[in-house]
Formats: C-alpha cells, sequence, structure tokens
C-alpha cells in the first residue's frame, strides 16, 4: 500500500503512545484517522495533538471510546467509523495493548485472561469485524492493508511476562496467515515488533477491569513508577510510526524497530539458533554456549582494559519506586 491519501485508518490504542505516534503520522499522510480506546479523557487529547501535528481539520479525525475485547462495542466502532468516512478503513492498525510483570509461575486466569484478552483476542475481533467489510469494499477497486503492533518479545520466552510473550508470539503467527492470505485480494499484512516504546503502558494496571483484578504478580504505584521511568527511555511513537508506513509502502511483513537490518539481525539469528541447536547433540550445545560465555568474558575484559563500564543488566529503580517482575507476597510456593 502505497497512496494514503484521501483514505480511511483505523487505529485501536490510538490515544497515546505507539497509537497516537501512528495517528500523527498516517493522518499527516493525508487520511481519515479513526482511533479507539478505552480512556475517553485521553482520546480528546490526542485528537487535539493529532490535528496539531498534521494540520488536518478536526473532522478528519474520529475518537471513539470502546472496550476492544468487547464484540459488541467493537463492531459499533466499525459502524461508527462508516457513517463517518463513508467506508471500512482502508489500513486497519492494531495498537492497543497492556501488560504486567511477575514469575509466570505465579500467573493467574486473571492475569492471561486481561493481557491476552488485549493484546490477542482484541487483534482478533477487529481482523473479523473489519477484515471481511475491506474486502467487499476495497478487493480489486484499490489498496487496503491491515496493521498489528506486536512486541520483540513474541520472539522469545520470557520467565517474567509469560501472558505477554505468549499472546504477542500468536499475533505474530496470525498476521503471518493474513499476509498469506490477503495476496488474493490485493492487499497485505504488517506485523510490527518494536522493543520499548515512550508510552503509557506502564501504567496498566490502573485500567485493569475490576473483575480481572486477582493478579499473581506484586502491583503497587511503586512498580508502575519504575515501569513509567523504564518506557520514558523508549523509542519515540513518531519514530517508530514512520518505520511502520515504510513496511507497509514496501510490503514487509514484518517491521522492526530500525529499518536497518543490521542493528537487529543479529538477535533474531540467536533466536533461530536456539531453534536449531535442538537438533544437536547436548555436547554440541554446551561447547556452543562455552564458546559464547568465553566471547563474553573477552568482550568484558577487553572493556575493563579500555576504562569503559560494562554494559548495565538491567533497569535502575527511581526513588520512591519498586523493582517490577515479583510475585505476589503471600504466594508461598516461589522461589525468590
Amino acid at each position: 500500500m502505497k497512496d494514503f491519501a484521501g483514505k480511511i485508518c483505523f487505529i485501536s490504542g490510538g490515544a497515546s503512545g505507539a497509537g497516537l505516534g501512528q495517528a500523527k503520522v498516517f493522518a499527516k499522510s493525508g487520511m481519515k484517522v479513526a482511533i479507539a480506546d478505552v480512556r475517553e479523557d485521553a482520546l480528546e487529547n490526542a485528537v487535539k495533538e493529532i490535528v496539531a501535528y498534521a494540520g488536518c481539520p478536526e473532522s478528519d479525525v474520529l475518537a471513539i471510546k470502546v472496550d476492544l475485547t468487547n464484540r459488541e462495542e467493537y463492531t459499533a466502532a466499525a459502524d461508527k467509523v462508516e457513517e463517518t468516512f463513508g467506508g471500512p478503513p482502508h489500513l486497519l492498525i492494531q495498537t492497543a495493548g497492556v501488560n504486567s510483570f511477575g514469575p509466570v509461575e505465579a500467573s493467574t486466569f486473571d492475569d492471561f485472561d486481561w493481557v491476552v484478552g488485549v493484546c490477542f483476542n482484541h487483534v482478533v475481533n477487529g481482523l473479523l469485524i473489519f477484515v471481511p467489510r475491506m474486502i467487499k469494499a476495497y478487493a480489486g477497486k484499490t489498496e487496503f492493508h491491515v496493521a498489528t503492533t506486536s512486541s520483540m518479545g513474541a520472539f522469545m520466552g520470557n520467565s517474567g511476562c509469560g501472558p505477554y510473550g505468549a499472546a504477542k508470539a500468536a499475533v505474530n503467527n496470525l498476521m503471518y496467515s493474513y499476509a498469506d492470505t490477503l495476496r488474493k485480494y490485493g492487499a497485505g499484512a504488517t506485523v510490527l515488533c518494536p522493543a520499548n516504546i515512550n508510552s503509557n503502558i506502564g501504567n496498566a494496571e490502573k485500567y485493569r477491569p475490576a473483575n480481572l483484578r486477582n493478579t499473581g504478580y506484586h502491583v503497587s504505584e511503586g512498580t508502575m513508577m519504575h515501569l513509567r521511568s523504564v518506557h520514558a527511555t523508549g523509542q519515540d511513537p513518531i519514530e517508530l510510526a514512520e518505520i511502520l508506513k515504510e513496511a507497509i509502502e514496501t510490503g514487509r511483513i514484518i517491521a522492526m524497530p530500525n529499518p536497518d537490518p543490521s542493528t537487529w539481525a543479529p538477535q533474531l539469528r540467536g533466536l533461530n539458533e536456539t531453534i536449531e541447536n535442538y537438533t544437536l547433540t547436548q555436547a554440541e550445545r554446551d561447547a556452543i554456549q562455552a564458546e559464547k560465555m568465553k566471547a563474553m568474558q573477552e568482550m568484558m575484559e577487553k572493556m575493563k582494559a579500555e576504562g569503559k563500564e560494562p554494559p548495565a543488566m538491567g533497569w535502575a529503580v527511581p526513588e520512591g519506586g519498586e523493582a517490577f517482575g515479583q510475585a505476589r507476597k503471600d504466594l508461598d510456593w516461589i522461589k525468590r
């Protein structure tokens, strides 16, 4: 998809962070933009920011308060887009997401239902609600595209955010399927896999539904403060949105946080090696691990000899904050 001007874009989670960055970039590209979010006050501010950044009329921006896990509400939002802009979106971007950190063995059903519900089920909802409409309206007539914001976490398991990583891995696989099937309609699909983003996801626990608050993780204002400090150092949402735009224009199925493959290829190769290593004997795997440890030690010694600080592991806890990623304190089976 290369021509954006005058077309319609729908963005879930568009009131802040990566979604708001996407709304600004595609509005500036001449699209009419609908943003959906559960936070009404954030939506009002987002519309002002989009109009100011893109220089577009306010009538070209539609804000919709919607619980994206509620299929009736999501369907009503799709109807509202068509009613307002005259048709379904040519570009569907699903970016809404939440996360919470803690040992995966401490997770509760509520932890999985909340994180997977927002990060994966809302993507399923949007695809099933919008894609048939998009095919009927645009197949064989004009280009259209679907995109989802996933995560680098989709490529790896992590003991501290099991539900999130599982949901994002599912998102990636689903988008590969849509990329494969949409070709016959003259359309495409892209999954954006960022690392850390300067966003409000650190506040996600504040918006966890009351019926899903039985978490197995230690959550407090202090842990949220810590997460806010982490995400404050993340990638600029506008920069990330421009990367997504380039990926859509060039037909990339996967978009990474930097368009230069040399910056992320070694990491992906390392992840692929993890799979390939399962074909080796234990002795061969041990030898590879020993070589990696040796190389790491040599790098640390070289940096020390040059008077450089070795890379910091983890994130510093801000004053008044608490380290996230811990189990709830009353769970007595957790090794701490």
